[in-house]
């Protein structure tokens, strides 16, 4: 049975946003023999670029239920089928990370049907749920909105079931002592365990929390040190004691080690990290297409794990660069949030804009203007793959910055040859930067091309 899943969220990753509405398919392989759709209300406010992006306002979840009142429901759905999302992952985060809060544990193996349809049906230009709908003639109602998309996707997957000659959904849900110095509720097995090599170790407490992330170039000997010499201060103590158990995630190389811990401690905030907590107070330019289909550039202040196309620190260098924008690509102040008012648009007088905001320009013309500004932005901005050792021999680790922002990291067999960035990219995991990792890079690179 599989659990064909959409959500629509505030934005941002799993534990800094939230869910507003839920939709889910339980399929047979035939037919969909049980759904499941709700508005949630998130608990915060839904930013307006979302609103407009999915049309679900604050007033719409005001009086929608919490997610703990259907956590149970949803949860019931979902255990113990597989779980197919377009771009997996993102969903699968959300859900797990609020199931966890409400205390589900949700356990299950996953099918994204983007990887799937790039190995069932190779060659398309795009493989977002929408041009990859047009490619195949699904009509999507409601794009944007959890039912429709999780009925596109539904569609989809009866389609890459049909086509699956290869057997790619197969292949894809193929799994393949010195002791008194330990923590008194460390088992001796998990540290006998630990590699020797790069990675990033967490420490779990008795509830099984994280409660510490570290990274280490040879990880056995980083953890040990923990436990040697222990200084006797209350706070170094109530550490020890509250380890219960260790597990880790051994990464190609060093750097790769620093990036994950980074990542890992804004996405867990463990009560004994206390470097890299503070966060940025930065804002950035941020894309999205609207009802009507019109790109539109928004201003927002910048959030955990969001992935804004430009980024600065005060919000009058924002401004001045999006009228700079408006003015060299022809846009409407209107759409770019820099005119809220009722009012004629000043682009109209100040010849920056041709009636997009009015609708008498199609958004597709409209439209190539923002991506030539988006395109504009991004051009300055350094591109680089750092490849060097993988986990085993067998394997290459892979670090992509694409234009100046942080894509991911992964690893590539060394029988693979990746001729360019999008075919890389099916190898890597995406991860959320952070002004730390964007500037580890860059001194990377830096050294790299002082050598």
């Amino acid at each position: 049975m599989y659990a064909i899943v959409d959500i629509e969220t505030t934005g941002g990753h799993a534990s800094a946003g939230s869910i507003t509405e839920i939709a889910i398919f339980i399929h047979d392989g035939m037919q969909i023999v049980q759904q499941y759709e709700t508005l949630v209300n998130p608990g915060m406010p839904i930013p307006r670029y979302i609103q407009a992006l999915t049309g679900i306002t604050n007033e719409m979840v005001a009086d929608a239920p919490p997610f703990e009142e259907v956590a149970q429901q949803v949860f019931t759905l979902l255990q113990g089928q597989i779980f197919i999302a377009h771009n997996v992952n993102f969903d699968y985060s959300f859900l797990k990370h609020q199931l966890d809060a409400a205390g589900y544990k949700l356990q299950s193996r996953k099918l994204c049907t983007v990887r799937l349809s790039r190995k069932v049906f190779p060659g398309f230009p795009s493989y977002s749920l929408g041009n990859l709908c047009r490619s195949l003639n699904i009509n999507i109602q409601q794009r944007h909105r959890a039912t429709g998309d999780a009925l596109a996707t539904v569609q989809l997957f009866e389609r890459i079931l049909a086509s699956d000659k290869e057997g790619a959904i197969a292949a894809a849900l193929n799994v393949r002592s010195k002791e008194q110095w330990l923590p008194l509720h460390l088992p001796l097995e998990q540290v006998a365990n630990l590699p020797m090599s790069p990675g990033v170790y967490y420490f779990h407490n008795e509830k099984g929390k994280v409660v510490y992330v570290g990274k280490a170039r040879n990880i056995k000997k980083r953890v040990t040190s923990h436990f040697t010499g222990n200084s006797s201060g209350r706070r170094k103590q109530e550490f020890i004691r509250n380890i219960h158990g260790i597990s880790f995630e051994k990464t190609g190389t060093e750097l790769m080690a620093f990036i994950l811990e980074s990542v890992e401690i804004r996405r867990l905030w463990p009560a004994y990290n206390n470097a890299q907590k503070r966060i940025e107070s930065k804002f950035g330019f941020y894309v999205f297409e609207d009802q009507g289909g019109y790109l539109r550039l928004a201003i927002e202040k910048r959030r955990k794990y969001s992935t804004p196309v430009y980024t600065f620190n005060l919000l009058t260098d924002g401004h001045q660069r999006m009228r700079e924008l408006v003015r060299e690509f022809k846009l409407c102040p209107k759409l770019c949030f820099l005119q809220t008012d009722n009012d004629t648009c000043v682009g109209v007088t100040e010849k920056s804009c041709k009636g997009a905001c009015d609708k008498k320009e199609k958004p597709a013309k409209y439209n190539q203007r923002v991506a030539a500004a988006i395109e504009h932005l991004r051009s300055e901005q350094p591109s680089f793959v750092i490849v060097d050792s993988g986990r085993e021999a067998t394997e290459r680790s892979c670090i992509l910055m694409e234009k100046g922002k942080f894509y991911g990291m992964g690893y590539v067999p060394r029988d693979v040859a990746v001729t360019d960035n999008n075919m890389l990219k099916d190898w890597l995991t995406q991860y959320p930067e952070n002004e730390f990792i964007l500037n580890l890079l860059r001194q990377h690179s830096n050294a790299r091309k002082a050598v």
